[in-house]
Parts: structure tokens; sequence; C-alpha cells
């Protein structure tokens, strides 16, 4: 699954745009390397958000083409 689309489906960011603009801009790290909305996201996979004044990082436990509200925490787990 594309990268803007799993910060979205597990609602870490609220809107695709803004997930794509984020990966644009350089906001989006996966395994400490800066990355473009299109990477393919895998199960393992650290994620950090550096939007706003905190970092945020997370690890992908599962990829999931749709998710509830309920279950979109389950797809990663907080660092």
């Amino acid at each position: 699954m594309r990268l803007d689309k799993y910060l979205k489906v597990s609602r870490i960011i609220k809107r695709r745009t803004v997930a794509n603009e984020a990966c644009d801009a350089g906001k989006i790290e996966v395994n400490g390397k800066v990355q473009r909305a299109s990477y393919d996201v895998k199960p393992g996979d650290r994620i950090t958000v550096n939007m706003g004044m905190n970092p945020r990082s997370y690890e992908v436990i599962a990829v999931n083409e749709h998710a509830l509200k309920e279950d979109a925490s389950k797809m990663y787990k907080i660092l």
C-alpha cells in the first residue's frame, strides 16, 4: 500500500492530500529515510511524522486496504 494511503487509512493523518503534501515536504520518514508518497509500506516499517513541535514514531503492524475507526489503531504501534 502507498505511504500516503496508509497514513490516511490508519488515521495517523486525517486526509490523504495532507499526507501526500507532508511526504512531498520531506516531513515523513520511513526507517530513517525521507520517503515519497509512493513508497510501498510493509509490516515492520518504522514511520516518523515530523509535523508540529514533537515528531511521532510508529511501527507498522498490519497493512489493510480499509479499516473501521475502531480498528485503525490496531494497524500500528506508537513508539
